[in-house]
């Protein structure tokens, strides 16, 4: 068959993998967990762009292993008329149990945003390193904004 240079390399990477793990050279001694979070937004617009053009409704977390973190970055714009100070809870948790294995953090300052305004949000997901027995998880991230 006739490959692409890129998919030929892909070709061979796969087959050496396949190889090793049937041959028991690679180990595989973490835990993959695939996750989806919902982003809810009062008061305020959430954007994956500076412009405040590509709306954020979901994050994607990928594949998370236990001990370590992922960080997204987000535009949150005020979408009222008067300045405003953010908040953000997380809810809805499933496997609900899960919420004591996970973490969800922010560097927001508590500045107050000007009608229109936006500002950088970078969101952190820390996973602890005892989680186990949990294959995915979801829950809901609230940002809201009030002033």
């Amino acid at each position: 068959m006739d490959y692409p240079y890129g998919n030929r390399r892909i070709l061979i990477l796969m087959t050496v993998l396949i190889m090793a793990l049937v041959l028991g050279v690679i180990a595989l001694n973490y835990i993959l967990l695939h996750n989806v979070g919902n982003v809810k937004a009062i008061g305020v617009g959430v954007y994956w762009d500076s412009g405040c053009t590509n709306e954020a409704s979901l994050i994607d977390w990928g594949i998370v292993e236990p001990g370590t973190t992922r960080n997204v970055t987000l535009y949150i714009r005020n979408a009222g008329n008067s300045n405003i100070v953010l908040s953000m809870n997380t809810t809805n948790w499933s496997p609900s149990e899960v919420s004591n294995y996970i973490t969800l953090s922010w560097d927001y300052g508590s500045q107050s945003i000007f009608p229109a305004a936006a500002v950088p949000v970078t969101l952190t997901l820390s996973m602890s390193s005892s989680i186990q027995g949990i294959a995915s998880f979801s829950f809901d991230t609230i940002i809201a904004g009030s002033g």
